[in-house]
């Protein structure tokens, strides 16, 4: 956690968009694998934390009314039939104290207090559920149907918080910072583990041990994988082999919520065939050329179209595209091998916010595209100063993708399908690395150390 003052200062920002209405902040409650009490590792709400910090705390609710300038916490304390399980802890109280909040109520106070905020005419505002328990909870202290919780998610709630989180602080890009240095062991063990005849399972339990002898927990399920055109696989059942190439998408979730979230892609055998090296190399350059461009004022979506344009481009050298490579981008055919995001915002959420609307966090308000590929980008606004963000171009070979695009001739005029065809079998290549935009440019985060050692590893 941070200090006392840093959750007050957040809350107090906060309140400076609002001149009405009550700001209703959900906690996450456990949530059960297959019965009770067998639970999944708790983890909060990231808003909540953010505001009031309670790590460990499930099934909490807090309200901030901007107008009479107060601050309630509503909740249950632990009964001796839990204490048993988890041990002593500390009060709802002392907890509430740690975060600068000096007003703490029993749960079944909370419908009360809506409905009094209600009958004087005031609005609740709160955030977009994305738990079904939410919606139900939402839907009973507000008299609302589940079918409309969604629809009456505040807006105004919504931008305030992410014109909030979405400028990092320093002690923020300090856990980001340590989180990517984390993430950067995790891909060097995996990697220097990853040996022919091994199974994807096996190196992925070692990418898995470094998070947790660092502390750590993992900011999203690994994705260990010699078939890399899927994009997020998590079939970790095949077996190394000597020709194949190894994607890990990996990243560390520190104890304070933060997160890193590196990709990287090695041959198994320890050196590229020449075909793997090729596509690599025009990766490289894409990967290179977005970067070197990251800089405040530059729409995220302009480097998009130029590492695009640059893998189109590349297609073009070994003869799988053809045609003008920037008209090819805009009609969007260069998303039969690039048919992802470029990157996204990375915080306390591994796409950081995205439960509160890629369009407020990413798009500041603007519309999304509609096209294949483009619109799987979840940044395109222009960079501040204090976005921390990923850049995460791919190149990928999906054989179903493929034979519909040659089936239905699509985008004949820049794809050379008879070529395409013969590399089927290639696979899916990412990498990605985590920026901080600064005043003048960016910076890399994670330990450079680190960084050089995942570097040795590519031959």
């Amino acid at each position: 956690m941070f200090e006392k003052s840093t959750y007050i200062n957040r809350r107090k920002k906060l309140c400076e968009s609002f001149n009405e209405g009550i700001l209703l902040f959900v906690g996450n409650d456990e949530s059960s694998m297959n019965y009770a009490n067998n639970a999944y590792p708790f983890r909060q709400d990231s808003t909540f934390l953010y505001f009031f910090g309670f790590h460990h705390t499930p099934g909490l609710v807090a309200v901030i009314d901007p107008v009479e300038n107060r601050e309630i916490i509503f909740g249950d304390e632990a009964t001796i039939d839990t204490i048993i399980w988890t041990g002593p802890q500390p009060t709802l109280k002392e907890q509430a104290d740690t975060v600068g909040v000096y007003d703490v109520r029993p749960l079944s106070d909370l419908k009360t207090f809506l409905s009094n905020a209600a009958t004087q005419g005031r609005t609740v505002h709160y955030l977009p559920p994305y738990r079904p328990e939410h919606i139900l909870k939402l839907s009973e202290w507000l008299g609302i149907a589940p079918s409309s919780v969604d629809a009456k998610k505040s807006v105004e709630f919504i931008k305030a918080v992410v014109n909030l989180r979405n400028y990092k602080t320093a002690e923020e890009v300090a856990e980001i910072d340590r989180a990517a240095s984390v993430s950067y062991q995790m891909h060097v063990a995996g990697m220097r583990a990853a040996k022919e005849g091994m199974k994807e399972y096996e190196v992925m339990s070692i990418i898995h041990q470094t998070a947790l002898e660092n502390g750590c927990t993992l900011s999203f399920p690994i994705y260990c994988t010699t078939h890399g055109e899927t994009l997020h696989n998590q079939n970790y059942s095949f077996t190394l082999r000597k020709e194949d190439m190894l994607l890990i998408d990996a990243g560390a979730e520190l104890p304070s919520g933060y997160c890193g979230d590196i990709s990287s892609t090695i041959p198994v055998s320890g050196k590229f065939t020449g075909r793997q090296r090729t596509i690599n190399n025009i990766l490289a350059e894409a990967h290179r050329n977005a970067v070197l461009a990251l800089k405040p004022g530059i729409p995220f979506r302009d480097l998009y179209y130029l590492a695009s344009k640059i893998i189109v481009e590349g297609m073009k050298s070994i003869g799988l595209m053809k045609g003008d490579a920037m008209e090819a981008v805009m009609a969007g055919a260069h998303a039969l091998f690039f048919p992802c995001g470029l990157g996204h915002m990375i915080g306390m959420d591994v796409h950081d916010m995205e439960n509160l609307g890629e369009i407020w966090v990413g798009y500041d308000g603007k519309p999304k595209s509609t096209q294949f590929g483009l619109k799987s980008l979840r940044l395109a606004r222009p960079l501040e100063p204090g976005f921390v963000l990923t850049v995460e171009p791919g190149i990928y070979f999906i054989p179903t993708l493929i034979d519909m695009w040659a089936a239905e001739k699509r985008f004949s005029e820049f794809v050379n399908y008879d070529e395409v065809l013969k590399w089927k079998d290639f696979g899916g290549i990412r990498n990605e690395e985590d920026y901080l935009i600064t005043n003048d440019g960016y910076r890399l985060l994670g330990d450079p150390n680190e960084k050089a050692q995942l570097m040795s590893l590519y031959n």
